[in-house]
């Protein structure tokens, strides 16, 4: 940890003389972020370096990230990740939930230590942390397993757009785990995360849409194109949620 404060404080040292008044926008030091990883650019991670020495959250994330890959550096991405995400960095809060939770080699697997960083971030409406928390709680994986604790932050992660949020909500409120069953509101949120094209969800919809049911009319040829859709999405390996 010294020998990491000491090297941002001498590569903002250094920086210094060459741009003693900039202030980087978070846009521009992401895409410095991006440089050094992409192109392993020694300057950007200079850059990077003297931008995190100044105690700048988004370059303390970004050069979170890079470390991540080198393994002799892991111990420094945990502290950089932490320290961005207590000065109000939102992405390095769930960034060191995933890094803790998923573990990596020099850094065991600790999902009860990852818990409370991805309850900072979805405090701050960050939908990918509220939804890998929910799943947390759901299955007590590292946490107290809480059917209604679940069901709330899928419900916080689907209204701020999470497709997979979406489809986990139509399961619960079918099932009514953790919440009343409610076969109408189960189907609006199946019908949601297919509009977000979520292949599951598209699939689930055009396996009802074969057969029909109380809640949707049977229509085979909508159930045949609505395969063809997620059988599309599938092979373009889509995994934005």
């Amino acid at each position: 940890m010294r020998a990491l404060t000491a090297v941002l404080l001498s590569s903002a040292l250094l920086c210094g003389c060459q741009m003693p008044h900039e202030k980087p926008t978070s846009a521009q030091i992401e895409v410095v972020g991006m440089k050094a990883r992409q192109e392993a650019d020694p300057h950007a991670e200079r850059k990077l370096m003297a931008w995190a020495g100044q105690h700048l959250p988004v370059a303390q994330r970004e050069l979170a990230i890079l470390y991540q890959s080198r393994p002799a550096q892991r111990a420094d991405a945990l502290a950089l990740f932490a320290r961005a995400a207590r000065a109000g960095d939102v992405e390095a809060a769930f960034q060191l939930g995933e890094m803790l939770r998923l573990g990596a080699p020099g850094v065991a697997a600790a999902p009860a230590a990852a818990a409370p960083w991805y309850a900072l971030a979805a405090q701050r409406q960050h939908a990918r942390a509220a939804l890998t928390l929910g799943l947390m709680v759901k299955n007590g994986n590292g946490v107290p397993r809480d059917p209604a604790r679940a069901a709330g932050l899928l419900t916080q992660a689907g209204e701020l757009g999470n497709a997979h949020a979406m489809f986990l909500l139509s399961n619960l409120y079918r099932e009514g785990e953790g919440v009343a069953r409610d076969p109408v509101r189960a189907r609006a949120w199946l019908r949601e995360a297919a509009e977000h094209e979520y292949p599951p969800a598209i699939q689930e919809l055009a396996m009802t849409m074969q057969t029909g049911d109380a809640l949707t009319q049977k229509d085979e040829l909508g159930a045949t194109h609505l395969m063809m859709e997620a059988s599309e999405h599938r092979r373009n390996n889509w995994n934005r949620f």
